[in-house]
């Protein structure tokens, strides 16, 4: 089968195009013919090792210390189940899913085996592959922080990187869920935000967001490159922070800013939740939220598609188009 081999850590331009076997599918396993993947700033962190010092010793023995040891990256995939091991109920051959593989990776390839009770869901008719590929990581994100801020009607949420595959999906579940939305990122992302539902828009190239004091009832912070400290200054004196991404001298910012004041500060990773999947999957099929897809690339494209990624002027999502 065709897939991209990641054999060192680095450039997308080490990524390599090329034939491996087809595998077959454990008596517990689902083996899928894969329509569609994406690429996430994950990946990309992850190709070139790009990782938080509390991760890089662990996940680098887990990954390979020299090189990788699971040579196919990607987290998200769709596609239709070709075969079923003798053991799996839940699913059968020719069903239509979407699955999230996390750092066991595998999205990259023709063909990709599944633990059938593992992260996955039936793909509704009405969406492509393209489209619920985007859920695994970008929507199962976005909810999760969304949820840990309790957003209650017609409270006011600022989301500071709201133009990435986690952000349009925030801004989306915010608006469901009752919000005020101000979105925060670049000049050219404004329209689009504005276009998904976000009330307001904030330029971080011209403006801070943390200029006005106590505004906001929760600061969804997914770009995480400016002061917690700051920010949360923001908030409103019983409003809540949220982290997306865990570097340490923010979460202390933000740990000591929520013990010196009636301000909460929250930094957790996602879980992984078939049963959150299934829920997003039907809030698409209903059109209550969609997957915003900048661009699509096939998978001998592969390079391009992570330099387009790194460049940062993608909004919403990188899809790959897999052929057969």
């Amino acid at each position: 089968m065709k897939a991209v081999l990641w054999t060192k850590y680095g450039s997308p331009d080490l990524l390599q195009y090329g034939e491996v076997e087809k595998p077959v599918p454990k008596d517990d396993e689902v083996l899928i013919k894969v329509q569609a993947a994406t690429v996430t700033p994950g990946d990309c962190e992850m190709r070139r090792f790009d990782m938080h010092v509390l991760f890089w010793l662990p996940l680098r023995i887990y990954m390979g210390i020299w090189k990788p040891k699971r040579p196919i990256l990607g987290m998200e995939l769709a596609g239709e189940i070709e075969a079923a091991g003798k053991d799996v109920t839940q699913f059968k051959q020719g069903d239509q899913v979407f699955a999230g593989t996390g750092i066991r990776f595998g999205a990259y390839a023709q063909y990709k085996c599944i633990k059938a009770n593992s992260f996955m869901a039936l793909k509704p008719a009405n969406l492509s592959y393209e489209e619920v590929a985007t859920i695994p990581t970008g929507a199962i994100n976005a909810l999760h922080y969304i949820k840990l801020g309790k957003i209650q009607p017609g409270e006011k949420v600022l989301i500071n990187g709201a133009g990435g595959c986690f952000g349009t999906y925030a801004v989306q579940l915010a608006k469901m869920f009752g919000a005020e939305v101000t979105a925060v990122d670049s000049t050219e992302k404004l329209g689009l935000l504005k276009e998904i539902g976000a009330d307001e828009t904030i330029d971080f190239t011209k403006e801070d967001y943390f200029n006005n004091p106590e505004i906001y009832d929760v600061i969804f912070d997914i770009a995480g490159k400016g002061s917690v400290t700051k920010g949360m200054r923001a908030l409103k004196p019983t409003g809540r922070y949220i982290l997306a991404t865990p570097w340490v001298g923010l979460v202390l910012q933000g740990r000591w800013a929520s013990w010196t004041s009636s301000k909460k500060f929250f930094c957790a990773l996602a879980k992984d939740d078939p049963r959150e999947l299934v829920y997003l999957k039907e809030l698409m099929e209903a059109g209550k939220i969609k997957a915003v897809i900048d661009r699509t690339y096939p998978l001998n494209e592969m390079a391009a598609a992570h330099h387009y990624v790194e460049d940062g002027e993608k909004v919403g999502h990188v899809a790959i188009k897999i052929e057969h």
